[in-house]
């Protein structure tokens, strides 16, 4: 309720054979001059919520991941897809990063991503942040949703905020 639009994928043919270097997934980028407030890569780094509405014709764990303009400090995790067609509301907390380079002027601050496919140079442990020359932009265990021929996966209300808890989204005017 209260969401008009949302993001949509359908595979419209298949990738079953996963190669290490494919991967595939939706990314938004933060500017650093929005993200200063959050200390990342300071010992004082504060924790962050990321929340979203998912809804996907494929059940089981999908993946994500937060990351820095370098690609080489990332944050993997996992949300389920418990019943298939069926929109379903996630929260994944994520404690600050307190190492690595965060952009704070006007270039990439950080990377918030969503996987549909991914090889093993791109995966990694869910849930802590990892140091690689590559950013894991993956957890290791996740749906390939492009092996499902007619598969659909949507998101809407994406919201990341300061803290450890979630807040009802804001609608906010184009203007603000």
């Amino acid at each position: 309720a209260g969401f008009h639009n949302s993001m949509k994928i359908a595979v419209t043919g298949t990738d079953t054979s996963v190669s290490a270097g494919d991967y595939h997934y939706i990314r938004h980028i933060i500017e650093g001059n929005n993200i200063n407030h959050l200390n990342w890569g300071t010992s004082n780094a504060k924790t962050v919520t990321l929340s979203f509405w998912v809804k996907s014709s494929v059940t089981g764990d999908h993946g994500g991941s937060l990351w820095n303009s370098a690609f080489n400090r990332s944050f993997a995790f996992n949300y389920t897809i418990s019943s298939a067609d069926t929109w379903e509301y996630k929260s994944i907390t994520v404690p600050g990063c307190p190492d690595g380079t965060w952009e704070t002027g006007i270039n990439r601050g950080i990377n918030i991503g969503f996987v549909q496919l991914s090889g093993s140079t791109y995966t990694g442990t869910p849930n802590q942040w990892v140091s690689a020359g590559v950013a894991d932009i993956a957890p290791t265990n996740h749906v390939n949703l492009l092996a499902t021929n007619g598969a659909t996966w949507y998101i809407t209300g994406i919201q990341l905020e300061v803290g450890r808890n979630a807040t009802e989204f804001e609608h906010r005017s184009y203007g603000e």
